[in-house]
């Protein structure tokens, strides 16, 4: 008799197997109404339409027939290939996974309901027994069709993550160093990156605080929180970014990255054509280099012409620096370091000793005292104009220049023909 109750429900779940067979041409259209009636992004408003009918009703059908065929043996391996290749699917598409999974239930739900009219119209009390039964295997199915649906969108859209942070990982490196792709320029990169086109832009290099360690984690996302746009590349030693926000915002953007930062970074001076983005980083990686080493925090580069020179022109730079300051360079590295923190804050604060003095934590005689040993070393003069601009100009490529390495090869300070520089000495001038 057990035999015989076991063979009923089979057979019971084989007429209602066989039912949803040979009626899916309507159960699909029933679907498909629902899930259209009731989720936007399948062929719903058309504004929001995501999925368009056509796609809709071969993707319930692949569906509805995998589970019908599970109904009526559920003794064979489970075929999963439908379920995972919608997951697939509307990750691509970008539609929200909630929505996906609400217009799975519509689908089976449409299942399950024409089931329950067709034992209601049967008037059979056995195959409504063996709709109760059916009842646990459909939800199981369901629920395996709901979990592998769920795995392949979210490994699809890990997939499409990866690609994108791959692809404006490219954009970046081609902004920063003014290499396009064959078919398109810095506008279209723009665009790709979400840049408005009337934006400022800034360049930012931190360094990372390990191997390919990031010592801003999460910060385009943290900045775009702050309706900050933003595009990053990692490489083993240093993390770079550009940065683009409007005008007045300059000072938001700023104390963003000082929130942020864990180690040295440098940041640009704001500027707008990107073709100027390698000139850009090369100005932020000089800020960066200017920041004493395990220095926290953040720098910007100053926006004078002078020191933007001296990044353009490095090697040049080394030599001025070399041959105006060699007298101080090749002093004690105390005193050298006295003379030369003491040369830049004087030129930073407009040749003011007193101010110069406030910042040094000295008497402003001390200041002058310092002064007049640099004019001693080096020869130039605080009253000559020429002699003020080769002292800046020096000054400035030592803050880009870490001194050590310009110390060795320091020449003495190297004597100048005044008569080529200056106009001819006149009789009456004697």
């Amino acid at each position: 008799m057990g035999e015989g109750r076991i063979h009923g429900q089979r057979s019971g779940r084989a007429q209602l197997a066989s039912w949803a067979a040979g009626n899916l041409p309507g159960l699909i259209e029933k679907a498909c109404a629902d899930i259209a009636a009731r989720v936007p992004a399948y062929y719903g408003d058309r504004a929001e339409q995501i999925v368009s009918l056509a796609e809709l009703k071969r993707s319930v059908a692949r569906n509805l027939r995998s589970m019908v065929t599970a109904l009526g043996n559920p003794q064979a391996p489970l075929d999963l290939t439908a379920p995972q290749k919608t997951g697939r699917r509307r990750a691509q598409q970008n539609v929200p996974l909630p929505e996906v999974l609400r217009a799975y239930r519509l689908s089976f739900g449409a299942l399950w309901n024409g089931m329950v009219d067709y034992v209601h119209h049967t008037r059979q009390p056995a195959l409504t027994d063996s709709l109760i039964r059916t009842a646990s295997l459909l939800w199981e199915l369901t629920d395996e069709h709901a979990v592998a649906l769920t795995e392949a969108y979210r490994a699809m859209t890990a997939e499409l993550l990866l690609a994108e942070q791959r692809r404006r990982g490219a954009v970046v490196e081609a902004l920063l160093h003014g290499r396009p792709g064959p078919e398109s320029g810095p506008w279209e990169a723009a665009a790709l990156l979400g840049f408005a086109p009337d934006s400022s832009l800034m360049v930012i290099v931190a360094e990372t605080r390990g191997l390919a360690e990031e010592s801003m984690p999460n910060v385009e996302q943290r900045l775009a929180e702050r309706r900050i746009v933003s595009a990053w590349r990692l490489t083993p030693a240093q993390q770079m970014g550009i940065v683009s926000f409007q005008p007045e915002d300059v000072e938001t953007v700023l104390q963003a990255l000082r929130d942020l930062a864990t180690a040295r970074t440098g940041v640009s001076p704001a500027y707008r054509a990107l073709p100027d983005t390698p000139r850009a980083l090369r100005l932020a990686q000089a800020a960066l280099a200017g920041m004493r080493p395990g220095q926290v925090g953040v720098h910007t580069f100053e926006q004078s012409p002078l020191a933007a020179l001296m990044v353009s022109e490095p090697t040049e730079g080394r030599r001025l620096a070399q041959q105006v300051l060699g007298g101080v360079l090749q002093q004690p590295s105390e005193d050298r370091d006295l003379l030369l923190q003491t040369l830049a804050a004087y030129l930073d604060h407009a040749g003011s000793a007193e101010r110069s003095a406030d910042v040094l934590y000295c008497h402003p005689n001390t200041v002058r005292n310092r002064l007049r040993r640099i004019q001693e070393l080096t020869g130039r003069s605080f009253s000559d104009p020429i002699d003020i601009a080769e002292l800046t100009t020096a000054s400035y490529a030592l803050r880009l220049e870490p001194v050590t390495a310009l110390v060795s090869g320091s020449p003495g300070t190297v004597p100048r023909n005044r008569a080529m520089i200056h106009r001819p000495t006149d009789s009456r001038d004697a």
